[in-house]
């Protein structure tokens, strides 16, 4: 039994033969334009493996309104064909809202959640309080100057430098 060769090119090939990097530098400007399309934003696109099976994970948000799943659904609709055309091997589709405990995993989240509340966890303490973990309200982000929280606690706002987080979560107290 002899080993198929493949291309990069080749529409055939497994996803082994296929630049990952490339692929998302097509998928992810569709993306966009389908959400704004809907007046929705993306969080995150993802292709990922897990259990011998690919996933293409694409996490909507909106600023005026809840995510529903009529949202995820037409964004879902829209998608599948282009998709089918980019994406040379099986994969399944999963269109979601970022959830009310998501893991903020990119600086541009910051901008996109400004004004909800997260829980923090930095590695030192920003005030005399000395705490390393509390809730806190984005006010901004800024790449050089880091995270300007309102600090629930101390009632004001505070400036936290980006080598100082650990991680941020959204935070939700309805749970």
């Amino acid at each position: 039994m002899s080993k198929e060769k493949y291309t990069k090119q080749d529409k055939n090939a497994p996803f082994e033969y296929v630049n990952k990097r490339e692929l998302m530098e097509k998928l992810e400007p569709l993306v966009d334009n389908t959400l704004m399309r809907f007046g929705l934003i993306p969080v995150e696109t993802e292709l990922v493996k897990e259990n011998h099976r690919w996933f293409l994970r694409i996490f909507i948000y909106s600023t005026e309104r809840e995510v529903n799943l009529e949202d995820c659904e037409k964004v879902s609709r829209s998608l599948n064909d282009f998709l089918d055309e980019l994406i040379p091997f099986k994969y399944y589709l999963e269109v979601s809202s970022p959830g009310v405990e998501r893991k903020i995993k990119s600086d541009k989240e910051y901008l996109i959640f400004k004004g909800k509340d997260i829980n923090l966890k930095l590695k030192e303490p920003v005030d005399e309080s000395g705490e390393k973990q509390f809730v806190a309200k984005i006010v901004d982000f800024d790449e050089n100057d880091g995270l300007t929280v309102f600090a629930y606690k101390d009632k004001k706002n505070i400036v936290i430098k980006k080598d100082n987080l650990v991680s941020a979560k959204l935070y939700s107290n309805e749970i």
